[in-house]
Parts: C-alpha cells; structure tokens; sequence
C-alpha cells in the first residue's frame, strides 16, 4: 500500500467513532485493538471494578485493582496510543435506556458479561438505533477449536460467534479465545468504517 493509501485510510479511521458497551474480556481488548489501528474517538461504557481476577483476559495491570474499569482503560489506551479520544462513562446500562450514549457513534459494539443482558443490549440497539451497525459476540468461554468461530450477518448486527461453546455465565473464560474473538470483533469494525461492501 502506498504511503498516500495509507494516510487516507488512517485518516479515515481518526474520524471515525465507535461505542463499546462493557470494559471486560471482550470490551477492553476491542477497545485496545481498535485505539491502536487508529479509531479517533472511543465511547466505553461500563459500571464495574477491576479484579484481580479479571487480570486473566482483561486489559488491566495489578496496580489497577479497584479502580474503574472504564478509568483504568482510558489510561491504557492513552499510554498505548495517541490520537484517540476516549470517552470514559462509569455508569450501568439500564433496560430502556442502552441506546442512549451510542446515538452518536458510527458503530456499536456489543461486549457485555451475562447473556441475559447481551440479547437485551442487542434488541435494544437493533429498535432504537435502527440502521447503526452493531458487532456482537457470543460464545465466548473455553479454549481451542478456533475453527469453530465464526462471523454471522444478519442485516445490522454482526455477531461473532461459536454456536458450540459455552456462555460466560457457566464457562471458563481465558485470555486466548477471549482475545481472539475480541480482535475479530474490532476487526469486522474495522471492516465497517473502512467501507468493506462484504463484511467477513
């Protein structure tokens, strides 16, 4: 790629802005992929805590125990990277009220811990955001057959999948297939912004 391709590509990703909802497992990592391939502005939303338990598949250091999950991201990515603005919202998404921070940005991602929530997220988004490309992902715990991930379109929504694996409410979740479908989720981002016309 020339050097004038590649400035016209970055340029376009620096006024791009993408939502995440949910700084975990998936949330942080997106968020990281995407500040590093040169998304402009970041909006992520969440309410929780860092634990060290989450040290496993987050994006979060040891002496970040106990801050905000949304705070203690915003620094990582500004310590990563320069020229993303992020904006970071300590808050709960409520039934009725998730569209609401999203209603600026350009695409959604979904990145949130409980399925419950997940399918409400998405439903919530595909009614009151109608036409605003949302990445979801699904299946989340365990490990290996990478094989078995997969990219579904239907209409709006992307979701990232593995129809066989567990849901992070009863799996196991660990960094690698976390962080693999994370990055796949950033990745179909990326696709949207850039204007891919057959996502995949």
């Amino acid at each position: 790629m020339k050097k004038a391709e590649k400035a016209k590509l970055l340029s376009k990703l620096r006024k791009s802005s993408v939502g995440i909802a949910g700084a975990g497992g998936l949330g942080s990592n997106v968020a990281m992929a995407l500040a590093r391939a040169g998304v402009g502005h970041l909006v992520i939303i969440d309410f929780d805590v860092v634990e060290e338990g989450n040290l496993t598949r987050q994006y979060y250091f040891l002496d970040q125990v106990g801050k905000p999950k949304v705070t203690a991201l915003k620094k990582n990515v500004e310590r990563a990277t320069k020229g993303t603005k992020v904006n970071a919202v300590k808050k709960m998404l409520l039934p009725g009220k998730m569209a609401e921070p999203f209603r600026g940005v350009d695409v959604v991602v979904e990145a949130l811990d409980k399925a419950e929530t997940k399918t409400m997220f998405v439903k919530e988004i595909l009614t009151a955001l109608p036409g605003k490309p949302l990445v979801a992902a699904s299946g989340v715990a365990g490990w290996g057959a990478c094989e078995r991930l997969e990219l579904k379109k239907f209409a709006t929504l992307f979701l990232v999948r593995d129809e066989r694996a567990r849901s992070s409410d009863d799996g196991v979740l660990l960094a690698p297939k976390v962080c693999v479908m994370a990055n796949m989720q950033a990745n179909v981002v990326l696709e949207i912004l850039l204007g891919v016309e057959n996502v995949h």
